[in-house]
């Protein structure tokens, strides 16, 4: 115990050991859905599926581990399920690139993220992004979480003539889902402990209880071995010769950037670790954990890996120190035998958690000073961007590109900093070149 403490600071924290184990699960629970998601879409690539598993969970148990080492953050590092959509569909099927020269591009990416991070000039754009900005990324992501939880739990399906409607009251995952969503609401209306956790437990007892989730056939399988894909990035950096390839580093460098900062304020910002002044302690250590998260997930053979939303889960949890995160690294190197057992754990079974926390973390829009219309614009454009664009980075971007526009017009431009006239110019660039 007193190593822990020495460690991690617990008692600085105010949280226990104990605590931080039940947010490491929750954080899990809600996660583990990468274990089986990720696979699939490298497979989509050529990855084989074994492989991917084993590399999927190993590369989240090794970033959780660097997080929690480095930063004393209770913050997974994961997979992140939108830059292995661009890895697999848009690079490799897309433009008939080999996934191992993709991976080397993304190990290219990595140790250009390791240099920017060293020069600090991550920290410098996180530090410059007004306080209101910081609140409206936080509730931005607060209402992506929900958004998936509510697709995933198909309370909201696609449609064609609206995009988006109520899903059918006679399908059973919408009856898992608003009955683990009501036990969790009500559990959270008492102070019970542990709600989250609770809700998702109960709600997979239940699904098995009505014979909507399978029991499992085993509980414990051998790990795929990681021999076909490990070191391939090493082997095909010499293939990163064209300026095709390098747009793909250029791309997956960017995504990346502002993908974690943005989910690394939001989580921190819900973990209440933002100063006065806005600025984010251990910031530095943060992102250092996770360009190194990112060179050996392509070493492993995985695509990048990023800061998980669904931390917030474990944090809702009372999560607040990196043995949080190391407790989930655990997790995930036992899951790679007790993989029949993770497997029969649908998505209905987290929705509601998922939706919760974005409760939790919308709280925020009470913060920001929506009386001061050169705030307010932007801000909205943030929050309302992530989930309607389904990206964290394309959310942020939109709010970025118009915060120095609101700023100039209302006179105010001597109070925005110089970085943040910087990434207006390079969100608007990184814009055109993505999307023309």
């Amino acid at each position: 115990m007193q190593t822990l403490e020495k460690v991690f600071h617990l008692q600085d924290a105010h949280t226990t050991v104990k605590r931080e184990l039940i947010a490491a699960l929750t954080t899990f629970v809600s996660l583990s859905y990468i274990l089986f998601v990720n696979p699939n879409i490298l497979h989509a690539a050529g990855i084989p599926k074994g492989a991917a598993f084993t590399v999927t969970a190993l590369a989240t148990a090794v970033g959780c581990f660097l997080m929690g080492f480095i930063a004393n953050y209770p913050i997974a590092l994961a997979p992140t399920l939108g830059s292995g959509a661009f890895f697999a569909y848009n690079v490799c099927v897309g433009m008939h690139i080999s996934w191992e020269t993709a991976l080397a591009a993304v190990l290219v990416a990595s140790v250009l993220f390791i240099l920017i991070t060293v020069f600090k000039l991550r920290e410098l754009v996180v530090n410059a992004i007004p306080q209101d900005m910081k609140y409206a990324i936080s509730a931005g992501i607060g209402l992506f979480i929900a958004f998936i939880g509510l697709k995933n739990g198909q309370l909201i399906v696609n449609s064609d003539s609206t995009l988006v409607t109520l899903g059918k009251f006679s399908t059973p995952a919408v009856w898992i889902t608003l009955f683990g969503l009501i036990l969790t609401v009500v559990l959270m209306a008492l102070n019970v402990p542990g709600s989250i956790f609770i809700g998702m437990i109960v709600t997979a007892i239940f699904g098995m209880i009505i014979g909507q989730i399978p029991l499992p056939h085993s509980i414990i399988s051998g790990a795929p071995s990681i021999a076909p894909t490990f070191g391939q990035a090493v082997f095909h950096i010499k293939d990163i010769n064209t300026a095709q390839l390098w747009m793909v580093v250029l791309t997956f460098l960017l995504v990346t950037f502002f993908d974690t900062a943005g989910t690394l304020i939001g989580m921190t910002e819900q973990a209440g670790m933002v100063d006065k002044d806005g600025k984010i302690p251990r910031i530095g250590r943060a992102f250092l954990a996770d360009s190194t998260a990112m060179v050996e997930g392509a070493v492993l053979g995985t695509a990048p890996l990023g800061t998980s939303v669904e931390s917030s889960a474990g944090i809702a949890m009372g999560g607040r120190t990196g043995l949080t995160a190391i407790f989930v690294g655990i997790f995930f190197i036992i899951s790679m035998i007790f993989s029949p057992l993770l497997q029969v754990i649908p998505t209905t079974v987290t929705a509601p958690a998922l939706i919760i926390v974005g409760v939790l973390m919308a709280s925020n829009l009470k913060k920001i000073d929506w009386e001061k219309f050169e705030i307010a614009f932007p801000a909205f454009l943030t929050v309302v961007g992530m989930p309607l664009t389904y990206s964290i980075s394309d959310g942020l971007a939109l709010g970025l590109i118009a915060y120095p526009i609101t700023m100039i017009a209302s006179k105010r431009y001597k109070e925005v900093s110089p970085m943040m006239y910087i990434l207006f110019v390079v969100f608007v660039i990184f814009f055109l070149v993505t999307n023309l």
